[in-house]
């Protein structure tokens, strides 16, 4: 067999023929380095660079091409900047786009554009890949209307946008929610010659899915396969998705079945879809059935798969059957429990106020791992909370901060809760301010919860403050807001100032609610005024509400201790 130069000076430099591969059919064809570890890359580059007669620029590029492959992107750049040091190279089109893409990998975008200005100093033409690498590292980074940007100038410049641009823009765009601009510029695309291909259908057609505009994600499904693009399981998976959220049962097995017809296997992910559908709908066995059909057809479940069948048990009270999946996950060693395996039985046992089970799992963990996280610390310090064991919530809040984990919004609405809920507002109060000095902006249910708390004791004039203090501070007070207040200032007398709250609510952008009639009602009913309770019924019923079982009730025992009839001429 006849050597090639390059593969002698291979073995000059002693490289192991299983580090690298070079074809002797073609001089023309690139050489492209093949390694299993990143330390065989960087023993062959200082091997190179060490040699009498140093190998040629095309031979370093190829070996940075196979680091960057390995996405070793730090390394590649620092080997970069050594044989800038060394005048191995004179900056190139080439090595330039090298440096870019890895700073754009790295999201040091900006870097990525300095080089880009080096290439323009140096009278080098970026091309079209260069600009894809840069809209690329923009869109990874959040920084979509930048990339919008940067791609509208590429156009206007001449450069004539590829298939892999206009997908990265799309998939952008639609990252965003801006499905609208994606369907647009889809279109422009083919105006400009460039045909969507499945990647580009795929993207948009789950955004719409995602957007809840089913419909439109089918018209469009049905427009691609009228060109002669198949669907990948990818498009199946978005449409499957939205159906069983949309509760479309018939228009899923449809298309399951039209899946399995145009040989399209589901994958893992189809079958987690369908298994979390049943057990949301409290559909366990079928759920089962799925897991065994998906087993049958070589498809084996994964910890997905499990924690959707967990949480489906935990929502029945099937706590024991929840356990033994999670006891399957830890015997079979290719799919190990994970912190959401562990977190969906903390919460299913503090849900069903199975607390000490929960403290049980939650020791197991801190022994064996996963190391528990924030949702199980607010998990447990709920559960604690909601059956008045303010101690052991305490006592779990601050072992959060002696591991590191930092408590979030949701730690201090369980812990306002369990306080108000159990007569403790200081406490409640001394850990709002906790909240606000640790730099966390207390949303509108923090407030809630403590003007809940108040009118609960009897505080009802601190709670009306603390309402009026909210627009100060920027918040709106939503439903729950208002409707807390009226019943409050109702359960206090001041039926009045609870009226004129519940009028202002649409004004103030806040849609009455079945609720806020019926405690509007329910207010002026417990203070006697039965007549203005009977005009706010009727108002409720013609708005196509009608009465809760509190409400009726009230009607029923009024109307029984009614000896005059005088009550059942003003509600006729």
């Amino acid at each position: 067999m006849k050597i090639t130069s390059s593969a002698f000076r291979l073995l000059q430099l002693g490289i192991p023929k299983s580090l690298t591969y070079y074809s002797t059919s073609s001089f023309k064809k690139k050489h492209r380095y093949v390694f299993d570890k990143i330390d065989d890359a960087l023993a062959l580059f200082y091997q190179m660079i060490h040699t009498h007669a140093l190998p040629s620029l095309v031979q370093f590029t190829q070996l940075l091409g196979a680091i960057v492959r390995m996405k070793h992107y730090e390394t590649a750049i620092s080997l970069l900047r050594q044989m800038e040091l060394l005048g191995i190279y004179h900056h190139d089109a080439y090595t330039l786009s090298i440096m870019l893409n890895c700073f754009c990998h790295l999201h040091r975008v900006a870097f990525g554009f300095s080089v880009l200005g080096r290439m323009f100093k140096l009278g080098l033409q970026p091309n079209t890949v260069t600009f894809n690498t840069l809209i690329n590292g923009l869109s990874i980074g959040g920084k979509v209307a930048q990339a919008v940007r940067l791609f509208d100038d590429m156009v206007r410049q001449g450069y004539q946008p590829s298939l892999i641009t206009y997908n990265t823009i799309v998939n952008g765009l639609c990252k965003i929610g801006h499905t609208t601009r994606a369907v647009r510029l889809m279109r422009t695309m083919e105006e400009r010659g460039c045909a969507p291909d499945i990647v580009t259908y795929s993207t948009v057609i789950d955004s719409l899915c995602k957007d809840k505009l089913v419909t439109e994600a089918l018209n469009l499904f049905s427009e691609m396969k009228g060109k002669g693009i198949q669907p990948n399981v990818v498009t199946y998976n978005s449409l499957l998705h939205a159906m069983c959220n949309g509760g479309q049962w018939e228009e899923v097995m449809e298309l399951w079945n039209e899946m399995l017809a145009n040989n399209c296997k589901p994958d893992v992910v189809s079958y987690n879809i369908l298994v979390d559908a049943a057990c949301k709908e409290g559909k366990i066995s079928e759920a089962l059935d799925v897991v065994e059909r998906m087993i049958q057809h070589g498809v084996q479940p994964d910890t997905v798969t499990y924690n959707v069948l967990m949480d489906g048990y935990c929502l029945q009270r099937m706590m024991y059957e929840a356990r033994e999946v999670l006891n399957s996950m830890m015997i079979n060693r290719g799919c190990a429990p994970d912190i959401y395996s562990y977190n969906i039985m903390v919460n299913g046992y503090c849900k069903h106020k199975r607390v000490d089970e929960a403290m049980k799992l939650f020791r197991e963990m801190s022994q064996n791992g996963p190391f528990p996280d924030t949702v199980t610390y607010n998990a447990l310090i709920n559960g604690m909370s909601q059956l008045g064991r303010l101690s052991t919530a305490q006592e779990l809040f601050k072992e959060m901060s002696t591991y590191g984990l930092i408590p979030n919004t949701i730690t201090y609405s369980a812990l306002l809760h369990g306080f108000c809920i159990n007569g403790q507002i200081d406490k409640a109060l001394e850990h709002f301010k906790v909240m606000q000095k640790s730099g966390l902006k207390p949303y509108i249910v923090h407030y809630n919860i403590l003007i809940d708390g108040l009118f609960e004791i009897g505080q009802h004039a601190v709670a009306r403050e603390l309402f009026r203090g909210l627009f100060f501070k920027g918040l709106q007070p939503d439903v729950y807001t208002y409707n807390i207040m009226i019943k409050g200032l109702c359960k206090a007398g001041i039926t009045n100032e609870a009226y004129e709250l519940f009028r202002e609510m649409e004004p103030n952008g806040c849609l009455l609610s079945s609720c806020s009639y019926n405690v509007m009602i329910q207010g002026f009913l417990q203070n006697n005024d039965v007549s203005t309770a009977v005009k706010i019924l009727d108002e409720m019923v013609s708005k196509g509400f009608s009465a809760d079982i509190s409400t009726a009730t009230m009607f029923v025992k009024l109307l029984c201790g009614d000896k005059t009839g005088q009550l059942i001429h003003e509600i006729v």
